[in-house]
């Protein structure tokens, strides 16, 4: 056998050990995240809606259906992850959801539009000039390479996909 074949498979020995283990890391980082933004929504619901409205993208009829909802939809999403159940399929809706986010900041910012994301709470109508659009594209950039790492490799340790794989 030559040596490098030999190194090859090493590299991929030590990729089988250690991928499960960080798409564990990135599976919980993304659930935090959720949490993080879906909590402060959830405890003011009216300022939900009120950065919902603040982009001005929706129609009014659905604003406040989209404001109230998402919040919880962002938990539920949080909950499959933390549990690591479809994993995979989750990811792909951290993914759409992502998309959805970035358009979302891409229309405020071509349309002109000073406003806070409302992301993590809080949102709306903010001063001329207090708004980092680059700053939050490079966030959700950050969050994008999360979510595809995890639909790419979604095995992960202490997960209920793994604990059904095995079952």
């Amino acid at each position: 056998m030559s040596s490098e074949m030999t190194e090859t498979t090493a590299t991929a020995g030590r990729w089988e050990t250690v991928q499960p283990w960080l798409s564990t890391v990135v599976r919980l980082a993304m659930a935090g995240i959720l949490v993080a933004a879906a909590i402060p929504k959830m405890l003011d619901i009216p300022q939900s809606i009120i950065a919902v409205r603040a982009y001005r993208l929706l129609p009014e009829a659905i604003v406040p259906f989209v404001g109230t909802m998402l919040p919880f939809f962002e938990l539920l999403l949080a909950v499959f992850l933390l549990a690591g159940l479809f994993t995979r399929t989750a990811s792909i809706v951290w993914l759409v959801m992502m998309a959805g986010f970035v358009t979302g900041v891409i229309w405020a910012w071509a349309n002109g539009l000073s406003i806070d994301c409302g992301c993590f709470g809080g949102g709306g109508d903010v001063a001329e000039g207090t708004t980092n659009y680059p700053l939050h594209m490079l966030e959700r950039a950050g969050f994008i390479v999360l979510g595809t790492y995890l639909a790419i490799w979604p095995r992960s340790r202490y997960s209920l996909d793994g604990w059904m794989k095995a079952a």
